[in-house]
C-alpha cells in the first residue's frame, strides 16, 4: 500500500550540509560530481579513495543511529575556520568477516526537476550519519554515437527514455555499493553529451541513496531497493525548474528547452514515470519542504541502522581460542639476534633512541622474510662473464605496502628499502572510547590495487579486529584474499586465530606470538604502546601522513 504524507508548515530547521572538514589528514568540501553527493578531498584524478561522509552542522545536536554510544558530546572539533569530524565507520562486517547485512538503499523516483536531489539532500542532513551516499541516474547516461550527437545537438534526442540509461552498469554498480564494495562511478558530461575519461570511485556507505526518473523502471533496479520514494510536484513547476537548470547549468537555449520538454519530457513522465508511483512505499507531494515525510523517513532509517549494529571486538574478545596455530601463521625465527632485539624494544627502560633504532632493525628483518611468500618463477640470465645463471624473479604483476596507522607507518621505511617502486596506502583506523569498537576514519589507496600482491603493515595486533577491518576494506577493493600478508611485529594469538578464521587464505607474518591479553585487551608480556614508544607520545594519538607525490582523489 502506498502511503501519501501532506505538506508540513515550515523551514528547516537551520540544518545544512558542512562546506568544509578537516581531519588533519584531509581538508574536504561538498561538492556534486555528475549526480554524486558526498564530502571529498580537493584533489585531482590519481584514482586514489578517499572517505565518503557528511557532517552536521555547527551547533545541531548530532542524532544517533546506534545505543551504545556516549550520549555527552558530539564527535566534533571546532575552530574559528574548520569543523574536525572525529567519528568514523563502526564495523560492516561480523567476527567471520563477512557482511551480515547489506547498506540500506533509498530509492527516489519523479519527474524532471520534480526536487528529488533536494530531497535526498534533506534526508541526508537529518539522518545525521556518517557514510551516506547519494547517487545520481544521471551518471549512467550511455555514451551517443555520433548519429545521435548531431540529435541531440538539435534537442531531437530523448533522454527520458528507458533506453537512454546504461541499466547493465547501474544495476551492477549499485549492487556492489550495497554489499560494501569499491565502485567506480562514471562522469557524465550533459554539454558533450559522454562520458569522462576519468571515473570518480566511492566506497563505505551504511545508507545508499539512489535518485532518478527511472529508479523505478527496471525490474531488477526495484529489487535492489529497501525503501522507494515518490517525489510528486506539479508539472508547471518542474517545467520553470528544468528552464533555469538546463539555460544556467547545461548551456541550453529557451527554444530548445521547451521544444525537449513538450516532445519527450512530458510523453515520458506520462508514459514511464507517472505509472510507476503505484510501486512507491511513499509519496511525498510538493518535495523537499515536505518535513512530515521527512521525519517519517529518518526514522525507519535509523531504526535500520540500530538492526544493523555489530560488536566486533566483543566477540573477537570473548572468544575462547583453544586450538593449534593456523598454518597461514610464519613466525621469523627467533634466532639469537632476533631474540636480542625482542629484549631491547620489550624492555620498559629503553631509551626512546634505542627503541626506534633497533625497532627498525627487527622490521628490515621481518619485511625481508615477508617478502619470500611472494610468487616467484625461474629466470635465466647472462653473467658479465658471459655465463648463463638460472635464478628467479617476481611473478606478479605488483607490490602494495598499506599501513594501519600511525604506528603501522613506521614500517614503510622498511618496505621502501628492500622493494624498489613499491605503492604505499594508507588506512586510518582508531578505537571508539566509548563503545570499544574500531572505527574506520581515512583510506588512501593506490589506483587498481585490486591487481597486486599487498603487503599490510601494522605494529602489533592484540585481538585481531583493527586488522580485521584493515583486510576487509582491501577486499572491499578487489584485491584478492590470497594475495594479501598482513605483517606485524609482535601478535597475540587470539588475534592470529581471529584473523585466519575470518580470512582463511590471508598470509600471516610476524616476529613473535604471545600467548594473552590483560583486561584492557594490551597483549601480554607484550611491547607497551608501541605508537607512543615510538613516537614519543604518551596516550595521544598524534600521527601525521607523508605527504606524497600525487594528491588523493575522491
Amino acid at each position: 500500500m502506498t502511503l501519501l504524507l501532506v505538506m508540513e508548515s515550515g523551514e528547516l530547521d537551520g540544518r545544512r550540509l558542512l562546506s568544509e572538514a578537516d581531519m588533519t589528514l584531509l581538508d574536504c568540501t561538498g561538492a556534486r560530481i555528475s549526480g554524486c553527493w558526498s564530502l571529498r578531498s580537493n584533489c585531482s584524478g590519481s584514482g586514489e579513495d578517499s572517505l565518503d561522509r557528511l557532517l552536521p552542522p555547527s551547533g545541531a545536536p548530532r542524532r544517533r543511529s546506534t545505543t551504545s554510544l556516549s550520549k555527552s558530546e558530539p564527535p566534533l572539533l571546532r575552530t574559528g575556520t574548520r569543523t574536525i569530524y572525529t567519528a568514523g565507520r563502526p564495523p560492516w562486517y561480523d567476527e567471520h568477516g563477512a557482511q551480515p547485512k547489506e547498506a540500506f538503499v533509498i530509492g527516489l523516483c519523479g519527474g524532471s526537476a520534480s526536487g528529488k536531489t533536494t530531497v535526498a539532500n534533506k534526508i541526508i542532513e537529518a539522518l545525521d550519519v556518517p557514510w551516506v551516499v547519494l547517487l545520481s541516474m544521471d551518471s549512467f547516461y550511455k555514451v551517443l554515437s555520433p548519429e545521435e550527437q548531431v540529435l541531440a545537438a538539435s534537442n531531437d534526442y530523448n533522454f527520458d527514455h528507458p533506453a537512454a540509461f546504461d541499466f547493465e552498469l547501474l544495476v551492477a554498480t549499485l549492487k556492489k555499493l550495497k554489499q560494501g564494495r569499491s565502485v567506480k562511478i562514471p562522469v557524465y558530461d550533459f554539454t558533450t553529451h559522454g562520458r569522462h575519461k576519468d571515473w570518480k570511485n566511492l566506497y563505505g556507505a551504511s545508507v545508499i541513496i539512489f535518485e532518478g526518473i527511472m529508479s523505478f523502471a527496471d525490474k531488477q533496479l526495484l529489487q535492489l531497493l529497501d525503501m522507494k520514494i515518490f517525489v510528486d510536484t506539479d508539472s508547471d513547476i518542474r517545467l520553470v525548474r528544468r528552464l533555469r537548470r538546463d539555460i544556467t547549468e547545461r548551456g541550453r537555449d529557451i527554444e530548445g528547452v521547451i521544444k525537449q520538454y513538450n516532445k519527450f519530457v512530458k510523453p515520458a513522465f506520462e508514459r514511464y514515470i507517472e505509472p510507476t508511483m503505484r510501486l512507491a512505499d511513499i509519496v511525498v507531494p510538493r518535495g523537499g519542504g515536505n518535513m512530515v515525510a521527512i521525519d517519517l523517513i529518518v526514522q525507519h532509517v535509523h531504526s535500520q541502522l540500530e538492526e544493523r549494529e555489530l560488536s566486533v571486538r566483543a566477540l573477537l574478545a570473548s572468544g575462547q581460542q583453544t586450538q593449534t596455530l593456523p598454518q597461514t601463521l610464519s613466525v621469523l625465527a627467533s634466532t639469537p639476534q632476533v631474540s636480542g632485539l625482542h629484549t631491547i624494544i620489550r624492555n620498559k627502560d629503553t631509551s626512546r633512541d634505542e627503541f626506534i633504532f633497533y625497532s627498525k632493525r627487527l622490521m628490515r628483518l621481518l619485511i625481508e622474510h615477508a617478502l619470500t611468500f611472494l610468487p616467484s618463477q625461474t629466470c635465466l640470465v647472462q653473467t658479465p662473464q658471459g655465463h648463463e645463471y638460472q635464478g628467479r624473479t617476481y611473478s606478479g604483476r605488483g607490490i602494495t605496502g598499506v599501513s594501519v596507522l600511525r604506528a603501522g607507518e613506521t614500517m614503510e621505511p622498511a618496505l621502501r628499502a628492500v622493494c624498489k617502486d613499491v605503492r604505499i596506502g594508507k588506512i586510518l583506523i582508531q578505537t571508539n572510547l566509548d563503545s570499544g569498537e574500531p572505527e574506520l576514519h581515512y583510506l588512501r589507496l593506490p589506483k587498481d590495487i585490486g591487481e597486486d600482491h599487498v603487503i599490510l603493515m601494522d605494529s602489533t595486533v592484540s585481538t585481531g579486529a583493527a586488522a580485521m577491518m584493515a583486510v576487509r576494506v582491501l577486499l572491499d577493493h578487489e584485491v584478492q584474499e590470497e594475495k594479501i600478508m598482513l605483517v606485524s611485529l609482535l601478535m597475540a594469538e587470539l588475534g592470529v586465530h581471529s584473523v585466519a578464521y575470518a580470512f582463511p587464505k590471508v598470509k600471516i607474518i610476524t616476529t613473535a606470538v604471545d600467548q594473552s591479553l590483560d583486561d584492557f585487551l594490551h597483549v601480554i608480556p607484550g611491547i607497551g604502546d608501541f605508537g607512543d614508544r615510538y613516537f614519543g607520545t604518551n596516550g595521544f594519538s598524534s600521527w601525521s601522513v607523508e605527504e606524497d607525490e600525487e594528491e588523493p582523489s575522491c
